[in-house]
């Protein structure tokens, strides 16, 4: 059993007047809502083997946040690749990891993450958290799935449980929509 994390980085700042989008910073929002998601990940006893992400900046901010509120360092491997990715460059990332781990946490950028859940978890009817994805994969958002795989290159299309799908939204209103 493979169980993969994937979450979304927070809200960036479109205001700052950096040169590159790799560049782009959090906003406050965003480092509210990666500080709340940490300590909802600690809340529910997630502890990760191997962690991956994407260098951009706002994917590095994110984990500090994260961290912040998850109480501990998690170490990334960080991995260029990952940088607005599609779900087919994600899904070699995942099948490469390393088989001594057991449950991974990935972070990433949109619409790639949101894409590879789809292409992931079959579209069932009455599964309310897919159809949430569907609609929707919003900044600091995270997403558990479980795969019933020994390796992770056993990863496949519609091989995943999709087990959560918990945006800020859902632990704090004010950390929903605002209209952009």
């Amino acid at each position: 059993m493979k169980t993969l994390t994937l979450l979304r980085h927070a809200k960036s700042g479109w205001d700052d007047p950096v040169a590159r989008d790799f560049d782009r910073p959090l906003n406050g929002k965003g480092r509210r809502a990666a500080a709340m998601m940490g300590r909802h990940m600690r809340g529910l006893g997630l502890a990760f083997d191997h962690v991956i992400a994407s260098p951009a900046v706002r994917v590095v901010e994110t984990l500090s946040e994260i961290e912040a509120g998850y109480g501990s360092a998690l170490a990334p491997a960080w991995d260029r690749r990952l940088y607005l990715a599609s779900a087919a460059t994600i899904l070699d990332a995942i099948q490469e990891l390393p088989d001594a781990a057991a449950d991974v946490l990935l972070i990433g950028h949109n619409p790639g993450l949101e894409d590879l859940v789809l292409l992931l978890v079959p579209d069932a009817e009455g599964d309310a958290l897919r159809d949430a994805v569907e609609v929707k994969y919003p900044t600091a958002t995270l997403a558990r799935m479980t795969f019933d795989v020994a390796a992770w290159t056993g990863v496949k299309a519609n091989g995943a449980t999709l087990a959560a799908f918990v945006r800020p939204r859902d632990l704090d209103a004010a950390l929903g929509p605002d209209g952009d």
